[in-house]
């Protein structure tokens, strides 16, 4: 019997000759680059806050993003199917904020699983916040 590889398995290969690194989490996933043109590049060290909040730029780049690399655990428009948190009801501003740079920075892993990768290494600072800025417009009390 012959299978046919998946949409996905074709994706993860075609990622990964182009040099692109899968993050493992709820499945095999090539995070997508982002276009950060435009945004105030942040350096190398992470910001405490988030430095885009409100920025209309990074909001647009941030919905992207986030349909690209996080939409597939966290759901579309940040509304969870159960999976992985619904991030609308992500707190704003510093508390939040921490939460979300904890978790984009080092992951999450539980019992040797991992539940979320780690993507700032992969996406940046710049993506990452810019991804929070847009998240911000998603969330409700």
């Amino acid at each position: 019997m012959h299978f046919k590889p998946s949409v996905l398995a074709l994706l993860l290969a075609a990622g990964m000759a182009l040099g692109a690194t899968p993050a493992l989490s709820h499945g095999d996933v090539v995070p997508q680059a982002v276009n950060t043109e435009g945004l105030e590049p942040l350096g190398e060290d992470w910001r405490e806050t988030n430095p885009y909040s409100g920025n209309e730029r990074a909001i647009t780049i941030g919905a992207s993003a986030y349909n690209q690399n996080c939409a597939r655990c966290h759901g579309l428009q940040a509304i969870s199917g159960g999976i992985a948190p619904d991030l609308r009801y992500l707190e704003i501003g510093l508390d939040g904020d921490e939460w979300y740079k904890e978790r984009v920075i080092n992951g999450v892993v539980r019992d040797d699983k991992v539940y979320m990768p780690a993507f700032a290494e992969v996406l940046g600072q710049e993506a990452l916040w810019a991804i929070r800025a847009w998240l911000e417009t998603q969330h409700e009390e």
